[in-house]
């Protein structure tokens, strides 16, 4: 377990690559100055993300904790920080901290278990990390399926990876849709919610969702018509986290912080919580 004190002490990073995703997502690998690792982490967990004299952020980390070499964000541009990182280039120095957060339960409730992936746009991001875990780990989980949708060919992230690594495994199943017709799409179109009804997945496999929380309601309910449970049905949730360790109180919801008791959550316990998120 990592040392509470340690989690406070930025780390300097170097942005050593830098990849284009999509029109307002980029990937950006991290190493430290002397080449390594900033620290290991569990999927889900997250990192605290700092330009001095720019201002700091909490992102997913996106890469597995299999991947001894390095650290991989998929960072969506939509504020003052992320714009900023959108404009660095390899070399730029930044510092890191963490890792912060409760992540999925891999080695405790997902043992074993079928698995079906759910994500919508850069809510692929959080979940890329499980995917990869459980790929890097494969005889630890029975079949595993992923949904994942966006607005059109062009959002979708890690589209390559997809393509070309996690449709080639044995067990795994993708199935991919867009919002809307497009020139040289020839998959499904349709919103996430109505395509997980019409897969009918399978009512033993363990849910992981992430993405807009109107897809996420949505698709929730649709899982609940299917006769699934909110037992069996994980998320996680980044907003408004700060300090990372419960002490400024800016993610607190009702008895929960979410960067100390989530950010992933069962919903059964998301029930317990006032109706904010």
């Amino acid at each position: 377990m990592t040392d509470r004190n340690e989690m406070l002490i930025p780390v300097v990073g170097v942005i050593t690559d830098v990849r284009m995703d999509t029109p307002d997502v980029k990937t950006f690998r991290v190493v430290t100055p002397d080449g390594v690792k900033p620290f290991a982490h569990m999927p889900g967990q997250c990192a605290m993300l700092s330009i001095p004299g720019v201002g700091e952020a909490m992102f997913s980390i996106t890469s597995s904790p299999t991947n001894t070499e390095f650290m991989e964000f998929s960072i969506k541009k939509c504020g003052c920080v992320t714009e900023w990182l959108h404009q660095a280039e390899p070399g730029q120095q930044i510092t890191v901290r963490g890792p912060y957060g409760k992540p999925f339960p891999v080695e405790e409730d997902l043992k074993g278990k079928d698995l079906l992936f759910i994500a919508g746009g850069i809510g692929l991001a959080p979940l890329r990390s499980v995917i990869n875990y459980v790929r890097h780990y494969r005889e630890n989980y029975g079949k595993v399926q992923i949904v994942y949708g966006a607005r059109s060919k062009d959002d979708l992230v890690d589209y390559s990876e997809i393509i070309n690594e996690w449709m080639t495994d044995d067990g795994i199943e993708v199935n991919l849709t867009i919002d809307r017709e497009q020139e040289g799409w020839d998959g499904h179109v349709g919103f996430i919610p109505n395509f997980v009804k019409e897969l009918s997945p399978d009512l033993n496999k363990t849910v992981l969702m992430c993405g807009p929380p109107i897809m996420i309601k949505f698709t929730l309910q649709g899982l609940m018509e299917l006769g699934f449970k909110k037992t069996q049905v994980y998320t996680t949730m980044e907003l408004r986290m700060k300090c990372g360790i419960g002490k400024c109180g800016r993610c607190n919801i009702g008895s929960k912080y979410v960067c100390k008791d989530g950010p992933v959550f069962r919903f059964d316990e998301l029930d317990e919580l006032p109706d904010e998120y």
